[in-house]
């Protein structure tokens, strides 16, 4: 039944822009869900949306930071939840720091301290292999369970 549920239909797929945004001094901005706890700034594509516009705007409106987009680093494919996640390098250019529901607290900080911050280790090592510009593009893989079911480097 591969992408299809019991009926037989296709099953749609949702696609996430998640941006490591980088300031002059190579902090990374980070933002605290009210649910899933720190993490990178992101969300879904919108209808008629590209990757990138939908990467720029979210920043915007979770954090108030403005960002320009530098390099596609990969994408990781949730397999129960039917999402596949983008992410994306990019630069700080300008904004103020914007607090709302999706944003609890806002910071910039050092690697160090963003892989202390952020629980999840999905996140955590979706993280490190943006930084690792070795490993771009990269691909992952996420099962029911949120563990790792392949990475692949291509």
């Amino acid at each position: 039944m591969d992408g299809q549920n019991r009926t037989g239909d296709i099953q749609p797929y949702f696609f996430t822009g998640c941006a490591v945004v980088l300031d002059s001094e190579k902090r990374i901005l980070l933002k605290k869900d009210p649910k899933r706890g720190w993490e990178l700034p992101g969300g879904h594509v919108e209808s008629h949306e590209s990757m990138p516009r939908a990467v720029v705007r979210e920043v915007k409106e979770e954090t108030g930071i403005d960002v320009k987009i530098t390099k596609f680093c990969g994408m990781a494919q949730d397999v129960t939840k039917h999402v596949c996640h983008t992410f994306w390098l990019a630069e700080s250019i300008g904004g103020e720091f914007k607090t709302g529901e999706e944003s609890l607290d806002i910071g910039f900080f050092s690697a160090k301290e963003a892989f202390n911050r952020i629980q999840r280790r999905d996140f955590r090592e979706e993280l490190q292999k943006c930084l690792d510009e070795h490993s771009h593009p990269f691909f992952l893989v996420w099962n029911e369970e949120s563990s790792k079911e392949e990475t692949s480097n291509y």
